[in-house]
């Protein structure tokens, strides 16, 4: 590493540590990706022949927060892992982390999903997962990572055997999703449903309102009144309107 400025030893160092990689390995990700650590990581992670995840250490960590009497970790061994991790479990990281395990059920990981998960994110270590944080991170800011994550949430946040989100937990996840988009009719829309609907919220209308926030300006002015939005998405711009919460501009 002689030949290199002190910012690319840095990285190249901070590379090794996070991923357990060889210097030859690091340097290799990192000429890849043009020096920028976050595609490094994403160039070392695709790559199955440098996979350095050890499957003994997954299963280790597995049985460190399962429940004693059962194959799963459960709200008490997650609520560790969280403490392990250095984060709040209701940090939407943990949503990130629940996407790549595939996790069927909010609070909840199988072995299968949690060791799946490990092997997706390319840790076998607490020490390198807390280093993983930030990229995972990151991850919500890939419009198409966004748009996947937001849809899993639905599957992941519902109670068991029921075909909608209650509206409770709807807003709740809501809320913790726009928060990174900075939504600007968050607050309206909740209360909205709060005030006008009071119902659990159906796939459609969940998967419609990211297309909603996606494609339609603040102030209303591109809506399509004639277009194809669910029900409540008409309602809720009514609202608005009635209300004088939006100027239209036609």
């Amino acid at each position: 590493m002689y030949k290199l400025g002190r910012g690319n030893r840095d990285k190249v160092q901070q590379f090794m540590t996070i991923t357990g990689a060889s210097e030859k390995v690091a340097l290799q990700a990192l000429k890849a990706s043009d020096w920028h650590l976050e595609g490094a990581f994403d160039f070392f992670y695709s790559q199955p022949q440098v996979s350095v995840v050890n499957t003994r250490h997954l299963e280790d960590i597995f049985n460190r927060y399962k429940e004693p009497d059962a194959d799963m970790i459960m709200v008490e061994g997650i609520s560790q892992f969280c403490n392990d991790l250095q984060v709040d479990p209701q940090d939407i990281v943990m949503l990130v982390i629940s996407w790549h395990m595939k996790a069927a059920t909010m609070c909840e990981f199988t072995r299968q999903e949690f060791i799946g998960g490990l092997q997706s994110i390319g840790v076998d270590s607490i020490e390198k997962f807390r280093g993983k944080l930030p990229s995972l991170r990151a991850e919500l800011k890939d419009d198409n990572k966004f748009r996947d994550i937001y849809n899993f949430a639905f599957t992941w946040a519902r109670e068991k055997g029921q075909k909608s989100l209650s509206l409770e937990t709807a807003i709740g996840m809501w809320q913790l999703l726009f928060a990174e988009r900075n939504w600007p009719l968050l607050d309206h829309w909740c209360q909205f449903l709060q005030v006008r609907h009071n119902k659990a919220i159906s796939r459609d209308t969940w998967s419609q309102l990211l297309e909603f926030v996606k494609t339609t300006d603040p102030q209303l002015s591109n809506y399509d009144d004639e277009g194809a939005w669910p029900y409540l998405i008409d309602e809720f711009v009514e609202y608005l309107t009635e209300n004088g919460l939006v100027q239209r501009k036609r």
